[in-house]
């Protein structure tokens, strides 16, 4: 029996996964959520385990960038053996930056421009644009870093890179 080249497998993942926690090269595990067919015999029942690795794993930066987490199966237990497989990896990347820190940065100026205003007529209001500006911007730099989740039961497609001999 073989399975053919660009099979799809559909997988739940067996435990959460995050740019917090895993690494590059971390193993995890998965089960099938519908069978694996072939001629429409079924070659790998739902709930066969299958194992896999964390291929790209990073936080954003504080002030740009996008977190990323990618992953790739790497194997199944199947009629007593593990069977070693090749396939597509899943990759998700988070939000940018750009509309979280022009919020507090706009925000801060605005709120600082209104209290300078208040405060001290229209000097005190440039004066606290610039702080609250500069404010907004050490907020964005001190909450910036993204991280992405994915969280346990999330279901996912990998397809099959190359052909599985099963005997």
């Amino acid at each position: 029996m073989v399975i053919p080249r660009g099979t799809r497998l559909r997988v739940r993942l067996d435990q959460t996964l995050d740019t917090r926690r895993n690494r590059p090269g971390d193993n995890f595990t998965a089960t099938l959520s519908a069978p694996l067919l072939v001629n429409s015999d079924t070659v790998l029942p739902t709930g066969t385990r299958v194992r896999g690795h964390v291929t790209a794993a990073a936080a954003s930066g504080r002030m740009e960038g996008r977190a990323r987490l990618g992953i790739t199966l790497d194997s199944f237990h199947a009629r007593g053996r593990e069977h070693a497989i090749r396939t597509s990896s899943v990759e998700r990347v988070g939000a940018a930056h750009k509309k979280r820190n022009g919020v507090l940065i706009g925000g801060g100026a605005g709120l600082g421009a209104a209290i300078g205003a208040i405060a001290g007529g229209g000097k005190g209001a440039a004066i606290g644009a610039l702080a609250g500006a500069g404010a907004g911007t050490a907020g964005a730099a001190a909450t910036g870093k993204e991280q992405l989740t994915l969280p346990a039961e999330t279901a996912l497609v990998f397809t099959l890179r190359a052909p599985v001999r099963m005997e």
